[in-house]
This record gives C-alpha cells, sequence and structure tokens, in this order.
C-alpha cells in the first residue's frame, strides 16, 4: 500500500501544470521594479571625473609657488584699489552665514566646473561666487578675497573652488570628490540642514503597489 500510494503521489506531482513551481507574477514584477529602481538610482548619482580629481590632488605640488604669487598679487593689485582687508573677511563670514551650501570658483577652472556638476548631481541647491574667469584675471578685491579665502583651510592652499557647508570649508574640488566616493556628502549636506530627507530618492515606495 505504501508503494501504492508514492506512486500516486509521484503521477500527481507529473501531472500538476509547470505554472504551479513557477515565481508569481506579482513576485517577478517587483524584483524588476526593484532592480530598475536601483539602476536609476545609481545612474542619479554623482561621479566623479577620475582625471580631474587626479589633477586637483597633484596641484598640492604647486601650493607653496601659488601662495607666494597669490600674496604678491593681492598686495600690489590691493594697494592700487584701496581694498580694505578686514571688508573683504567679513564679506566672507557673511556669505558663508548666510548660504548653507557656498562655493568660490574660477569661470574657466576645469575643476570650479567639476565641483559644480557633483553638487548639481547631487541636487543641491548653492550659491556660486565667481571671483572670476582665472586668477591672472582678478582684480584689487577679488585678489584679496582668494588670500583670505586660503585662510579657511589647513595648508593655506590659496587654489579654487573652495566650498563651504554649514559654514565649514570643506576644500575645493578633490575634497568634494572624496565626500562623494565614501557616501559622506550626502550626510554632511544633511547636518548642514542643506538637503532634506524628502529630496533623497527612496527607489523602495511603490515597489509593491
Amino acid at each position: 500500500m505504501k508503494a501504492f500510494a508514492s506512486i500516486v503521489a509521484a503521477g500527481a506531482l507529473l501531472a500538476a501544470p509547470s505554472a504551479a513551481f513557477a515565481p508569481s507574477a506579482s513576485s517577478g514584477a517587483s524584483s524588476s521594479r526593484l532592480a530598475m529602481a536601483a539602476a536609476e538610482s545609481a545612474a542619479d548619482a554623482p561621479t566623479p571625473n577620475p582625471a580631474i580629481k587626479l589633477a586637483a590632488n597633484g596641484m598640492s605640488l604647486l601650493k607653496p609657488l601659488f601662495a607666494a604669487e597669490a600674496s604678491l598679487q593681492a598686495a600690489v593689485l590691493g594697494a592700487i584699489s584701496n581694498v580694505d582687508k578686514e571688508a573683504v573677511a567679513a564679506e566672507i563670514e557673511s556669505m558663508k552665514k548666510q548660504n548653507k551650501v557656498l562655493l568660490y570658483t574660477y569661470g574657466l577652472s576645469p575643476f570650479s566646473a567639476e565641483a559644480l556638476n557633483l553638487l548639481d548631481a547631487a541636487g543641491v541647491e548653492y550659491t556660486n561666487v565667481e571671483l572670476g574667469a582665472e586668477w591672472f584675471l582678478l582684480g584689487g578685491e577679488e585678489s584679496e578675497t582668494r588670500v583670505a579665502l586660503a585662510k579657511e583651510v589647513e595648508g593655506g592652499a590659496t587654489s579654487l573652488p573652495k566650498i563651504f557647508i554649514g559654514g565649514e570649508c570643506i576644500g575645493g574640488c578633490a575634497e568634494l570628490a572624496s565626500l562623494v566616493e565614501s557616501g559622506e556628502l550626502d550626510a554632511k549636506l544633511k547636518g548642514a540642514k542643506a538637503k532634506g530627507g524628502a529630496s533623497t530618492p527612496n527607489f523602495f515606495a511603490g515597489l509593491f503597489q
């Protein structure tokens, strides 16, 4: 009898439609939506340009040369224009307090352009102060501003961009790219209330509706 029962059970299994063992359509659809949403989220995430990041890191080797040049330029042009250094420093402090995300950039700099692209890709609202097209085209006040901004970072680098989040200078293009790659940028923006949780895409939402 046991043998007969086993044969009957085996026959029932063989006779069962193949659809009985296939994953449900709703489960497959949910998995598909999850994969598509994750892919879209990854595609929208900011991605640093490795060549520009490498070049930005390499600029640190020229820091002493640029620091000397910046001081000389500011001294000469600042004197000609009779620039008030204290007023320049006060203006920077005011801008830091008024803007959750603030950048000082050059219009023709690939490093400045990369920083702006990364923030745009992250969906961040920011204020961009363009000092000039490039360092050698700066006027007296802009030259003094460049020197004042150098005091905001350890080591006194005079290169731009200078990026402030929540009033704190995080550095320039290379430092911003590192924050993006480590995943720390989003947390820093939220900590400065520069990016709310609602602005972060939740690709799980609506998957099982």
